[in-house]
């Protein structure tokens, strides 16, 4: 049994970004947990988010359509909020700095400015980025690792891990900053560009296209699956007061980037193939190399580990798009029907 079991049942929830990837797939949880939701959601072009990522569960949630700066009536009342609104484009904020910078720093402190007024001392969860730490200097990555960002994503997203620390450091809200490693599975915007790369291996794999990987090749990720990250976001949610605010987040294995494309192309059974790539300049300019998160902290303070296998996720991943093409890749359908 998790430790947040039975946790949020009456209590009043507001999920930021609860339209997108990881905020609908948490709003899910939280309405089989019992809680009573609101979903704040502007629906601004390129962050992923769909109404349709709500299906099954629309009549239990409450969802107020406006961006984060005008998000005062999703919180009137909120016992926890958790908020994962923002962008994650890393190569949309090197072509767009200033985008970047509106949404994920100075829409944050507009919006924490309300929530601290609104609902003092209020536990709130951000969804923070293993993206801060840059280029890794050891295996695996802790909480000690330095910041040193390579890119604006990881430049802004920082900067609002600050703001919910100095908020929490005044007394005024009670954060949690959970840096996330790459999230795959049910709800991903396929269609959006900038989601990350497994999104673009999943698209290509259930339409039958080949993957391509930039070498060399053995770069390491651990990648997450979107239920056990779900679980850490509850965990930190329901978790008594904390010593520690900030946990690196990753997944149950570290696995080259060639595996992971050829377990996805494998799985997929569509007839996609792997091969290598040479990485674009103006990509490889802001590359981190490999990188494995130590969750440790997690473990020790949140009771939580990842317990999903890549391969188990992939397969629940696609068998979750094979059911649902209409909603988010009907022209896949003839790649798959003909593998």
């Amino acid at each position: 049994m998790n430790s947040w079991q039975d946790a949020y049942r009456g209590l009043r929830v507001t999920v930021t970004g609860g339209l997108g990837f990881l905020g609908s797939n948490l709003a899910h949880a939280l309405v089989r947990a019992g809680a009573e939701i609101t979903v704040l959601d502007g629906l601004i072009p390129g962050c992923g988010g769909k109404l349709g990522n709500l299906s099954g569960i629309e009549q239990h949630c409450r969802v107020v359509h406006a961006d984060l700066r005008e998000g005062e009536a999703a919180v009137a009342g909120a016992d926890i909020v958790f908020n994962l609104a923002g962008e994650i484009s890393h190569g949309r904020s090197m072509t767009d700095p200033l985008r970047d910078g509106q949404l994920n720093t100075v829409s944050q402190l507009q919006f924490l400015s309300q929530l601290a007024r609104l609902r003092p001392g209020v536990r709130v969860v951000y969804a923070g980025t293993r993206q801060v730490y840059g280029v890794p200097r050891a295996l695996p990555v802790d909480e000690d690792h330095p910041i040193d960002p390579v890119d604006f994503n990881g430049i802004h997203k920082y900067a609002a891990t600050m703001y919910h620390m100095l908020y929490s450091r005044l007394g005024q809200l009670d954060a949690v900053v959970l840096r996330l490693s790459n999230v795959y599975g049910p709800r991903m915007a396929l269609d959006v560009p900038g989601q990350g790369f497994l999104g673009v291996f999943l698209r290509r794999a259930l339409m039958g296209e080949d993957l391509a990987v930039y070498q060399p090749g053995d770069q390491l990720r651990d990648p997450i699956y979107v239920d056990d990250a779900v679980d850490a976001f509850l965990a930190a949610g329901a978790a008594p007061a904390l010593a520690m605010r900030s946990f690196n987040l990753g997944g149950a294995e570290a696995l080259s980037l060639e595996r992971i494309a050829a377990t996805i192309a494998e799985a997929a059974q569509t007839g996609s193939r792997v091969y290598p790539l040479e990485f674009p300049a103006r990509d490889k300019a802001v590359d981190i190399g490999s990188y494995v998160a130590d969750w440790s902290r997690a473990r020790r303070l949140l009771g939580w580990q990842p317990r999903t296998s890549f391969a188990e996720g992939v397969e629940r991943t696609l068998a979750f798009y094979r059911n649902n093409w209409d909603a988010y890749l009907p022209e896949a359908c003839p790649a798959v029907e003909a593998g």
